[in-house]
């Protein structure tokens, strides 16, 4: 897809009152959803999805994450997600579809959207289809990353993220050039508590007790991609974009 300006998400990661750079595009815009088990790659795929079709990355983590930097007047939406991350507790569905719901413009992006980290349960994929269906749009097609739990508890366990500028490594599949420091920064490299395999574990249980049964909504709607998310981030780049071509051709 073609587009004469990249659109900066202003309006996804500031809120309704900003306004994005509109693209031009002269091919069709994907509209995405992305789903998969904790560390299976669905950021590095929506990245690499959003450079290679230009549909928008809808990253409901990138919102939290600028909220939490804000020094300016935030949504109530945004607020109340501000008041339950500073308290150490989780975000509730209800907010976050709120947060989603303020956002609805963002679905109607010239460009095409993928929305990543959202939907997380069935109940925000029966939100998420009747506001679509209000706004007069629909998905093109939802991609599930799948990858063995065994694999998985692999890859996250080798995960080390940068003290300084957060870059993440990986010490098998993505190794630093200096075993423990930051190739960007120099910063001192550590695993997160989340990596390590007892909690992993726990957040895969999480994950196939509210997020799995998504498979089975949106493969009775006839929208579900499966990808094997074996191989490099551009593999699965690749093969992500054949079966969107295969979906879209029959």
């Amino acid at each position: 897809m073609a587009t004469e300006t990249t659109n900066h998400r202003a309006a996804w990661l500031q809120g309704p009152s900003a306004k994005c750079e509109t693209p031009t595009c002269t091919e069709q815009a994907w509209r995405l959803v992305l789903l998969g088990a904790p560390g299976v790659g669905k950021g590095t795929q929506a990245e690499l999805l959003n450079e290679q079709l230009h549909a928008c990355h809808l990253s409901t983590g990138d919102v939290f994450r600028a909220a939490s930097k804000s020094a300016g007047q935030l949504s109530p939406a945004m607020k109340a997600a501000s008041d339950f991350m500073r308290k150490g507790e989780l975000v509730p569905d209800s907010t976050v579809w709120e947060m989603v719901r303020e956002r609805k413009e963002c679905l109607h992006c010239v460009g095409g959207f993928i929305l990543d980290g959202f939907p997380r349960t069935l109940g925000q994929a029966e939100s998420l289809a009747r506001l679509m269906k209000e706004e007069g749009i629909s998905l093109h097609a939802v991609i599930n990353y799948d990858l063995p739990a065994t694999e998985i508890v692999a890859r996250l366990s080798g995960r080390r993220t940068c003290e300084g500028c957060k870059a993440v490594y990986n010490v098998i599949e993505r190794p630093p050039k200096t075993e423990g420091l930051c190739d960007k920064c120099g910063g001192a490299l550590f695993q997160r508590e989340d990596d390590k395999p007892e909690s992993i574990k726990v957040r895969l249980d999480a994950y196939d007790k509210l997020t799995s049964p998504l498979i089975d909504f949106y493969k009775k709607l006839g929208a579900l991609v499966s990808v094997d998310a074996h191989g490099t981030p551009a593999e699965i780049c690749d093969r992500t974009i054949l079966a969107l071509q295969l979906k879209t051709a029959k």
